[in-house]
């Protein structure tokens, strides 16, 4: 696992030259600016949020003794439950939406590692790429939400609390991951396939997924380029894994 997490991570060091050396920026417009917007709404939600998930939360203490103190504590809880959440929905909601735009980068750096311009995988449209992410990143949100939510209650728990963030962040990295390879996976895998093949390579997803999460802290450079650079490294490591596995032993090679 933790191997596969640093092969994950490491895929990142290639990938902005990659993109310059393929041309492939161009196709990045669209998912910067379907980025950007959502980065600001969540932001701007999250700020007029905060505070009254706070006084929400507050109101179990029914003491005056540390009243004060109790509701500056639920104030940062509320913070914390709706970036949480609304890191999640950002990184689904970018993932979906990007999918028919991300999908010919993917293409390009498989053709470009393999040597071979064209495979025998799934054709698919515009559209079917566009509800392909969304059900991918649906079905993902769901499961997130499930798991994430229990882990923000046990922010409650003094210690407790810590391994919880740890958990936390790994679940988010684990599904930005899994967005980010099946990018790749979509046209060699069917939904399910592509499902058993990340949970085959989670760690590999964990780390993809981390540097992902990093970058978002980055003020504004990290919202514009966090798909470009996530989106690369993920294809570059999945196209790997693909090969491992002899997923392009029918491939029609066009290159000697």
């Amino acid at each position: 696992m933790i191997k596969n997490i640093l092969k994950g991570i490491q895929a990142y060091s290639g990938a902005f030259t990659l993109i310059s050396k393929l041309k492939l920026w161009k196709y990045f417009f669209i998912p910067i600016i379907i980025s950007v917007i959502t980065a600001t709404l969540i932001v701007f939600s999250a700020y007029g949020l905060s505070d009254n998930i706070g006084h929400f939360i507050a109101k179990v203490w029914i003491w005056d003794w540390g009243k004060e103190t109790f509701t500056s504590i639920s104030t940062f809880i509320g913070a914390l439950i709706i970036f949480a959440i609304g890191l999640i929905l950002y990184k689904h909601i970018i993932m979906g939406l990007s999918a028919p735009f991300m999908s010919p980068v993917s293409e390009k750096i498989e053709a470009y590692l393999t040597g071979t311009e064209k495979h025998h995988h799934r054709n698919t449209s515009f559209q079917e790429q566009l509800w392909r992410g969304i059900r991918i990143n649906a079905r993902n949100l769901i499961k997130e939400l499930l798991i994430t939510i229990p882990l923000l209650l046990l922010k409650f728990i003094p210690i407790v609390n810590i391994f919880s963030t740890a958990l936390l962040i790994f679940i988010q990295a684990y599904y930005a991951g899994f967005g980010n390879m099946d990018y790749t996976l979509e046209r060699h895998f069917k939904y399910k396939e592509s499902i058993e093949f990340v949970r085959k390579y989670r760690g590999v997803a964990i780390g993809n997924g981390l540097v992902f999460i990093l970058f978002l802290f980055i003020p504004i450079i990290g919202i514009i380029l966090v798909s470009p650079l996530s989106v690369t490294a993920a294809s570059l490591k999945t196209v790997n894994l693909l090969e491992k596995e002899n997923r392009f032993e029918n491939a029609i090679m066009t290159k000697p």
